[in-house]
């Protein structure tokens, strides 16, 4: 087989353009989105682009910063966005007929996620204040400033006193939390509308511009609960209304055009962390709630794994004009598509395919969509959908996709061994050729509450372009085929879940004889960490392990992860507390005697999530017992490396999982 391409190379993934939140304007007849690159110093930045539904995009923001979430004022006249240019993130206004942008929010900690309120009057947006900040005279610190605090917090103690007091998005917590404020763009005045010690998340504002709809756990004892509640805040009074009862976690809410009713996702943890998400109405008066997809086997939302999708876009629900229909993503069977949801509780498919819708915008006035759509061979663009019809409106990593070949997957259904089904895919090797025998590496996502699927992964085509069969497949305990499913690993890890994954790898060997049975690579991140760590622990049928970002054990996961008090129990139906010797037959490290696999273990120094203490005790037993391993640090590396890390770490990374195989595959 010749390839007229290149092969995709570790280097190719800062050349990648990844599209987000597109926004349309209210005329319809253009849009605002966002690209987020990697510059030429490897580090990112995002710029905010405009394009007409009949023309190419246009550039609005330059330079080496972080410009993102632009919202369309009322009128079209006017862009507020959010931007790193001074140094802080920041809210600034920008007119759509040209002019240059101004910077309307100087607050210490920064502004996020600015939003318009209906009639224009108003922008609402998100601080990091303390207890005792005035939003009236915030002043932006300099880069000094920022740097001479920084290096003062560095010399202080850190004092804990609460059980959530870390996270692995923003390390250990301090005393700012996530206030809601407004900004009167005649008066050019500011006022906080939320002040108590919690984080705030706004949701919407009511079409009279009387309600703020925001989420949040107000409860005295919030460090001990997981519940996000849904609340109304009258911007005159402050006075605040909750939606609703304390017993679940719900978000994406949304006025009805009128104002007359409230949608939104959400669930009451009946399967703790493994629980479908739901499609709830209530009414904004009575408080009434009613669940629209209770007969529907379906997650909502977008649960797609990949590791180039960068910055949010909406997954719905969104309104119909006429209050009639909700439209939505929903995730299934591998791809993700945009649903219409009737006030009766029908679902119907607007649009999928074999990809990924990642997020979309709606102009109520024309019926129309903009889809942004990622495929295993191609990063991402944005679509028209109208009257059913889609036309590509652009053409995003054009040069590079030119430049190299990409697998397209082949889809594989595996029959486990009680008779589920399994679904999996297969990535053939850049420059496959008939008769020859190739290497397979069997990738496992993390979650384990997540999905594989139809959209781009650099990792995968990576591994595929350095001359590798890769099999990745979602094993029981993923999203996509309904409620049983995912429910199915909790209380089994190393159980029918490992099953599954080694009845793909044997269906992989009887169906493909190109593969080499004797040339077996393994690896996965977080609970794909974990997996990896069992498998090694109870077959030696692999010849190459990488494990990245694992758990090893559980017992002191309990007590260092940003989750473990509460994750154990969740997942393993156990507690450290209750029951440790459960904990124990769960662990990997349990096993490690049993480890004849050369093992790399790939983690990041602040890891939260899943603590690097995982890989260092791991590490220290298996050179205990001179075993094959080698332990790969990252300074400064979360829990998201592998998707949103540093660039340049997330590239030497590629490079150590890539020069472990070649080794001994």
């Amino acid at each position: 087989m010749t390839n007229l391409n290149r092969a995709l190379t570790v280097e190719d993934l800062t050349k990648i353009a990844v599209y987000s939140d597109p926004q349309f304007a209210p005329n319809g007849e253009s849009y605002a989105f966002v690209s987020t690159t990697v510059n030429d110093e490897k580090e990112y930045q995002s710029q905010i682009f405009i394009q007409s539904t009949t023309t190419e995009p246009q550039q609005w923001t330059f330079g080496h910063d972080k410009n993102s979430h632009p919202r369309y004022s009322p009128d079209g006249k006017s862009i507020v966005f959010q931007s790193t240019r001074s140094g802080t993130p920041q809210i600034w206004l920008v007119p759509v007929n040209g002019g240059e942008a101004r910077q309307i929010t100087f607050f210490k900690h920064g502004a996020v996620n600015p939003e318009w309120s209906k009639d224009g009057n108003y922008i609402i947006f998100t601080a990091e204040l303390n207890a005792l900040d005035n939003v009236q005279d915030q002043k932006e610190q300099s880069k000094e400033e920022r740097q001479h605090e920084k290096d003062q917090k560095a010399q202080e103690p850190i004092v804990i006193d609460r059980l959530k007091h870390k996270s692995d998005a923003k390390g250990f917590h301090d005393h700012k939390r996530a206030q809601l404020v407004l900004f009167n763009i005649e008066e050019k005045s500011f006022k906080q509308l939320t002040s108590n010690n919690t984080d705030h998340g706004y949701e919407d504002i009511s079409p009279d511009g009387n309600l703020v709809l925001f989420s949040a756990n107000l409860d005295d004892d919030a460090d001990y609960q997981h519940t996000n509640d849904l609340f109304l805040l009258n911007i005159s009074t402050k006075e605040v209304t909750k939606l609703t009862d304390g017993k679940g976690a719900y978000g994406n809410a949304s006025f009805s055009p009128s104002g007359d009713k409230i949608a939104c996702f959400g669930h009451e943890y009946a399967y703790s962390g493994a629980t479908l998400s739901e499609l709830f109405i209530f009414d904004a008066v009575t408080k009434e709630r009613a669940c629209l997809s209770e007969s529907i086997d379906l997650q909502l939302g977008d649960v797609m794994i990949g590791d180039t999708r960068m910055g949010q876009s909406s997954a719905g629900p969104v309104w119909s004009k006429n209050e009639d229909k909700l439209y939505l993503i929903a995730t299934d069977f591998g791809a993700t598509g945009l649903y219409q949801a009737d006030l009766n509780g029908n679902i119907d498919v607007l649009y999928k395919d074999n990809n990924h819708v990642f997020g979309f915008t709606y102009d109520d006035n024309t019926d129309t969509f903009i889809l942004g759509i990622s495929t295993p061979t191609n990063p991402c663009n944005y679509y028209l959908l109208k009257n059913s019809e889609l036309t590509r409106l652009t053409n995003a990593n054009a040069q590079l996709l030119d430049e190299v070949s990409l697998a397209d997957p082949e889809t594989i259904t595996v029959t486990a061994e009680d008779g589920w089904e399994i679904q999996g895919w297969l990535l053939h090797p850049y420059g496959y050729e008939e008769k020859e025998k190739y290497p397979l590496i069997l990738e496992i996502h993390g979650g384990p509450h997540a999905m594989y699927g139809q959209t781009f992964f650099h990792e995968l085509q990576l591994l595929a372009a350095k001359g590798y069969v890769v099999l990745y497949t979602n094993p029981r305990g993923s999203h996509g085929y309904g409620q049983d499913f995912v429910d199915a690993c909790r209380t089994d890890y190393g159980g029918s879940d490992y099953t599954d994954l080694m009845t793909a790898v044997d269906y992989a060997l009887d169906n493909y004889d190109f593969i080499d049975k004797d040339r077996l690579g393994v690896t996965g991140g977080s609970y794909g960490g974990f997996m990896t760590n069992w498998i090694v622990g109870h077959t030696n049928r692999f010849k190459a392990a990488v494990t990245q970002r694992s758990i090893s054990n559980w017992l002191s996961f309990y007590g260092v992860s940003d989750i473990g008090y509460f994750f154990t129990d969740w997942e393993l139906g156990e507690s450290r507390l209750n029951n440790p010797a459960k904990l124990w037959e769960f662990s990997p490290l349990k096993y490690v005697d049993n480890v004849e696999t050369p093992l790399l273990i790939v983690h990041g120094e602040q890891d939260l999530r899943c603590p690097i203490e995982q890989g260092e005790q791991l590490f220290i037993a298996l050179k205990h017992l001179k075993k094959e391993v080698e332990f790969v640090r990252f300074p400064g590396a979360n829990h998201e490396l592998s998707r949103s890390g540093n660039p340049a770490m997330r590239m030497e990374r590629l490079n150590h999982i890539c020069g472990w195989f070649e080794r001994y595959l």
